[in-house]
């Protein structure tokens, strides 16, 4: 496996690094695993000094670390900066409560003194994706450093810079050599990790076609396993939404980040009453957006990662207009350098149409017309995905009622799914299992201890 860091901007090579090899893979998981035993007995005091210093570093030299998510990733340098930005506020979050997360919880037994005591599990091996290249890291990071694991981390091969950058990150702020080590393996290799006897857990944050591999390989070694995957986030707007709201909401729901996100909205879901004057102000407003260099302080959307990006999303296109699928807007690469794509919107998506259950992970919406309430929600369930979504009214209580009859992990009310440190994050169905951020993500791998004295 190459891990190249190419400029989606320009095409240009910018690095190209050696894998490592086996050898060097045995002494990176002996060092984590060693390095364990001395980090989880640190008290967790001192634990949270360092990962807030991670915080603090992050916040001081956040120019740095933005620059190599534009560079590689090609992420819009305004949304890089908001990116480093709330990595640190995870790492803070939680050196700031992990102490109350992790604290004993007395069990009300009559007679008998029953505790629960949370304690880490040991290595934890991270699988994770290139679209946020420092969020993604921090999500798994800030959890499980400040429950006493150690992580070695596999980051996608297109953003070795960042995953450098971030490896890096702590071993400045000053962690002892093996708490956090970034790895570019091939996935052989990764399998083998993962059946390794002193690897405990596995976090995948990924593609439905990876997360189904590395759940595979982490079922039949028996670890515990959390799964963060697809999504086709439903975009709901019922007859009765501000539309001056709801349009500005899709136009950064679906573009943001050149639409490259697993909470990003795909699925424009619009009640007769409203949808041709939707559907005309979201193509007006989408037609605005400046598709440019990610380093251009002008441009509002950036290029797809990659050529192999690219390239799948003109095949899906291709196939869905093939299919009965109508092009709204745009549909094209732009000509000139760089891996970017015209904002599109597509209409006329019916469910024998391959687009109808796919993922676009793109800047492409798919917008369908549905007669009321009843007939949105059946839309929006039938998928096989179930991540996030949004539901767009006045009626505060009907959009709970809404909420509340969705298949998934996650749904905003009159805003688009969106992260804090503080909040939740995960799904069902294909969507993955576990989850990330909040109280319960620094809970997915530990051992609640029992201690029952007669």
């Amino acid at each position: 496996m190459t891990y190249q860091s190419i400029n989606p901007s320009t095409e240009e090579i910018l690095a190209t690094f050696d894998s490592h090899t086996d050898h060097e893979l045995e002494a990176i998981i002996t060092t984590a695993h060693e390095t364990y035993h001395v980090w989880r007995s640190k008290p967790i005091a001192e634990r949270a000094s360092l990962i807030s210093r991670a915080a603090e570093i992050l916040r001081q030299d956040r120019e740095l670390f933005a620059s190599f998510a534009t560079q590689e990733m090609g992420k819009l340098h305004g949304e890089a900066l908001v990116e480093v930005d709330l990595c640190a506020d995870i790492l803070d979050y939680y050196a700031t409560n992990a102490v109350s997360f992790l604290s004993p919880k007395k069990i009300e037994v009559a007679n008998v003194e029953a505790i629960v005591e949370t304690e880490p599990l040991g290595v934890l091996f991270c699988v994770e994706p290139w679209n946020f290249p420092y969020y993604q890291l921090a999500r798994v990071a800030g959890p499980n450093l400040m429950a006493g694991n150690t992580l070695i981390v596999k980051h996608s091969p297109n953003v070795p810079q960042c995953a450098l950058a971030f490896e890096k990150l702590f071993i400045d702020a000053g962690a002892p050599l093996g708490t956090y080590s970034n790895v570019f393996l091939s996935n052989e290799q990764a399998a083998s990790a993962i059946s390794d006897a002193r690897v405990r857990g596995v976090a995948l944050t990924g593609s439905e076609r990876a997360g189904s591999a590395v759940a595979a390989e982490a079922g039949k070694a028996l670890k515990k396993s959390t799964m963060e995957l697809g999504g086709s986030d439903a975009f709901i707007v019922l007859e009765d939404a501000d539309l001056n709201q709801a349009i500005e909401w899709a136009i950064k729901g679906r573009f943001h980040n050149a639409g490259q996100s697993c909470i990003a909205a795909k699925r424009f879901v619009l009640v007769d009453d409203i949808a041709a004057e939707f559907l005309y102000r979201f193509t007006s407003a989408a037609m605005k957006l400046r598709v440019g260099d990610a380093s251009d302080a002008s441009s509002s959307m950036a290029p797809l990662c990659s050529k192999a990006a690219l390239d799948q999303v003109e095949h899906q296109i291709k196939d869905a207009v093939a299919a009965g699928a109508v092009i709204a807007l745009g549909g094209k690469r732009v000509d000139r350098p760089g891996f970017f794509l015209e904002p599109t919107i597509l209409t006329n998506v019916g469910p024998d149409n391959p687009a109808y259950t796919q993922e676009f992970f793109a800047p492409v919406a798919l917008v369908f017309q549905v007669a009321d309430e009843a007939e949105a929600i059946r839309l929006a369930n039938d998928s096989p995905y179930g991540l996030g979504g949004s539901v767009f009214t006045r009626d505060v209580e009907r959009a709970k009622r809404v909420a509340r009859a969705l298949d998934t992990g996650m749904v905003y009310i009159n805003q688009i799914p969106m992260s804090a440190p503080e909040l939740p994050f995960g799904g069902v169905k294909n969507s993955g299992f576990g989850r990330e951020l909040s109280d319960l993500g620094i809970g997915e791998f530990v051992n609640r201890k029992l201690i029952r004295v007669h």
